[in-house]
């Protein structure tokens, strides 16, 4: 059982900062509506939205790692069945509802004539049920197209309990760590250069799966390292100044975004996670918390939701007007609400309670 000795923090900046990075993607598939009127800068910048899964990445190993690796030390391996259980509850009752949805979006398309084998290929379907559609199966995005970022993180999972029993980064001193973490950025990095690939959203089908798994691996070590350096300030200052730096050599061009940006990310979470539990942090409000908590609704609803709405509500899809663009994010909001609240932890609690749940046969400690 988690006592409240060993109760895990409540990062709530981080939560904030993973509304941020929701709502990042959201200007990001929009973006090509506001073309007309927005500022070429601000396109440029908001087209640089993908870069935000990065981030998610990253995320993930850290709260993943912050979340279960007690457990993995005290119960070994047994506890694998368990923590794959609450992952697949974490992300897959919302996941297949979503796909459900879009399900019936495609039977309508069909009724009416419209072409829609090119994005929702029915023999694909059994892979983006099962979160398997970017395991290196297929050469493009199809259905909801967000969601390869999810299927990724699947296999991430998979062989989380091998660095929580094998790994254990907490063995090793920080510098090494920082080492590590240098190697797997750099991998990274060569990993796409050898592909011929200038930034971290070509060819996603083909990359992500690499770019996810080794920015997750990241995100794990990055938590080990917060873990010593809670609370110090300095630390935070320090780490913030080494992403800035590495952040205007990419600005400046000295440095390539498949590079720049898992460093600028890596040193941007280890210092918000330790600013995190500051009182007077700005990320820590509860607006920002709330987006950030009804995020990982808004990274699956939006895509189809725009769709959707192009379709009954505009007549330009490259030029729709800025109070359609509002009302599109009205919806957005709403409907990230409501499937949260009535999709998302409802379906979490009922796998949880299943009799099913190998974790109820396990005396977790």
């Amino acid at each position: 059982m988690v006592t409240k000795a060993n109760a895990q923090p409540d990062l709530r900046a981080l939560t904030g900062l993973r509304g941020i990075a929701a709502w990042f993607v959201v200007f990001y598939h929009i973006r090509t509506g506001m073309g007309s009127y927005l500022p070429q800068g601000v396109m440029d910048f908001l087209a640089k939205g993908y870069l935000a899964v990065d981030f998610f990445f990253l995320l993930s190993g850290f709260v993943i790692w912050l979340s279960y690796s007690q457990r993995f030390e005290n119960n070994g391996n047994s506890y694998s069945l368990g923590f794959y259980w609450r992952r697949i509850a974490r992300i897959w009752p919302l996941h297949i509802f979503i796909v459900l949805v879009t399900m019936l979006f495609v039977a309508v398309l069909i009724s009416t004539g419209r072409e829609s084998e090119s994005s929702y290929p029915l023999y694909e379907l059994p892979m983006h049920i099962l979160l398997l559609q970017n395991w290196g199966f297929t050469d493009q995005l199809t259905w909801n197209h967000p969601a390869w970022s999810i299927s990724t993180e699947m296999a991430a999972y998979l062989i989380f309990p091998l660095l929580a029993v094998y790994a254990r980064w907490d063995r090793f001193p920080t510098a090494l760590l920082v080492v590590f973490i240098a190697i797997l950025v750099t991998a990274i990095h060569f990993y796409f250069d050898r592909l011929g690939f200038q930034t971290l959203g070509d060819d996603i089908p083909r990359t992500g799966l690499v770019r996810c798994l080794l920015q997750f691996i990241c995100g794990t070590i990055i938590c080990v390292i917060w873990q010593r350096w809670r609370g110090n300030w300095q630390k935070a200052m320090g780490a913030s100044l080494f992403g800035a730096a590495f952040f205007g050599m990419f600005l400046a061009g000295y440095l390539p975004e498949t590079l720049a940006i898992p460093i600028v990310f890596s040193s941007l979470l280890l210092s918000m996670a330790i600013y995190s539990e500051a009182k007077t942090n700005p990320l820590n409000n509860r607006i920002l918390h709330y987006f950030g908590e009804i995020s990982y609704a808004t990274y699956l609803v939006h895509f189809m939701l725009f769709i959707a709405f192009k379709i009954i509500f505009i007549d330009d899809p490259a030029n729709v007007p800025p109070i359609f663009i509002g009302l599109f994010f009205v919806l957005t909001f709403i409907s990230s609400a409501i499937l949260y609240h009535w999709i998302e932890k409802p379906g979490q609690r009922l796998l949880q309670q299943t009799s099913l749940n190998p974790a109820k046969s396990l005396s977790v400690k």
